[in-house]
């Protein structure tokens, strides 16, 4: 039982560096994303955050490409990294369990 129960360690010490990692990751992104309206046949953008639980538009005006480009990887990035977090959360809490469970004799 005792090599079983150290993979599950370093398994878990494995899991816990991949969670700081996809958090770390997640903080580098920009914050919010860009929205696109149109007002009198014009496009105008709008930074979409939220601020103390509360939904917040700021007025970018027109936008260079290049930033558009930057906030839609960034809200993929986002997306992935936040899918990767869950599923490492997930097992993080499996294995805890796991090693902490009754060992049968």
């Amino acid at each position: 039982m005792g090599v079983i129960k150290g993979v599950l360690k370093e398994e878990l010490e494995n899991s816990i560096r991949m969670k700081s990692d996809y958090e770390r990751e997640l903080a580098k992104l920009p914050k919010g994303s860009l929205i696109k309206k149109k007002v009198k046949g014009h496009e105008y953008y709008y930074l979409l955050l939220r601020e103390k639980g509360k939904v917040r538009f700021i007025y970018r005006g027109k936008v260079s490409d290049e930033e558009i480009k930057k906030y839609k990887e960034a809200k993929e990035y986002r997306a992935k990294y936040r899918k990767l977090l869950s599923q490492v959360k997930k097992q993080i809490r499996f294995l805890r369990s796991t090693l902490r469970g009754k060992e049968s004799i």
